[in-house]
């Protein structure tokens, strides 16, 4: 079966070099880099909120950071801010990759292909250093992906806001729980064990496209807000005791679609 293609101009491409770069990332982000295979992972604020989440594609003499391209700009000083006596540099490289999505079949041959690693049905990751043709739009992989309730980086996070276990870092393998400590950990752990979490972001199903705003309410009150939309389909953030009431967004009506893998 002839898989999608979809490139995905979002994106950029930052690399980490030198020996210690495994040590020094790992201590920076929410996933376990020490396993030397693709992850998905986030880098917190101090105070434990999302910064910037990030595929990590490990090579023999580097960390390739897939990342949202409007923090790349962020990411990479605050890299340099907690580099110290750690011997790594850091480079964007974004110029040198293209990125693109692969699902529904076999990917393409590329330089570097791996499984996305939040969900089997949302195919594959690839970076080529060479253009490769792709016949469908970004556009049709936001569209899968939002029905997979997989998020994107900003809008469906907010910096310095979003909760990792509000967004399915958990049931997503984008947290090891086993690791050492890590930047944030603390505010995530404690969210986790008192079950502290309020909201989720979830796939939603709209009765209108061209919805206009984002508040969504359920009985007159403020209960969320739309994040990443395509077509018919968008994900939202939105008030777990909102669920079960009728919701609108402008004047469509939301229908959450919770996937399998959310566990509320």
């Amino acid at each position: 079966m002839t898989a999608h293609i979809s490139p995905l101009p979002g994106r950029a491409v930052l690399e980490i070099s030198g020996p210690d770069r495994v040590a020094f990332l790992n201590g920076l982000v929410s996933n376990d880099v020490s396993r030397n295979t693709p992850l998905w992972a986030a880098m917190l604020t101090a105070q434990g909120r999302y910064f910037a989440d990030f595929f990590i594609f490990p090579r023999s003499e580097s960390l390739l950071l897939e990342v949202p391209e409007i923090l790349a700009s962020a990411i990479l000083p605050k890299l340099q801010r907690h580099k110290l006596r750690a011997a790594v540099a850091f480079a964007d490289v974004s110029a040198d990759w293209h990125v693109y999505a692969s699902w529904g079949g076999g990917p393409p041959e590329a330089d570097i292909v791996a499984p996305d690693p939040r969900l089997p049905e949302a195919g594959h990751r690839i970076l080529s250093r060479l253009e490769l043709p792709a016949e469908d739009a970004p556009e049709t992989y936001a569209a899968h992906r939002i029905a997979l309730g997989l998020p994107d980086g900003p809008p469906d996070l907010e910096p310095d806001k979003t909760l990792l276990l509000e967004a399915g870092f958990d049931e997503l393998g984008g947290i090891d729980w086993q690791k050492g400590c890590y930047m944030g950990q603390e505010l995530t752990a404690r969210t986790k064990y008192r079950g502290l979490v309020k909201r989720r972001l979830i796939p939603v199903s709209l009765s209108e496209t061209g919805v206009t705003g984002t508040a969504i309410l359920a009985e007159g009150q403020e209960v969320g807000s739309l994040r990443s939309v395509a077509g018919g389909l968008a994900l939202a953030m939105l008030r777990l005791d909102a669920l079960g009431k009728p919701l609108l967004a402008g004047n469509a009506l939301l229908t959450p679609q919770l996937p399998s893998w959310l566990h509320l």
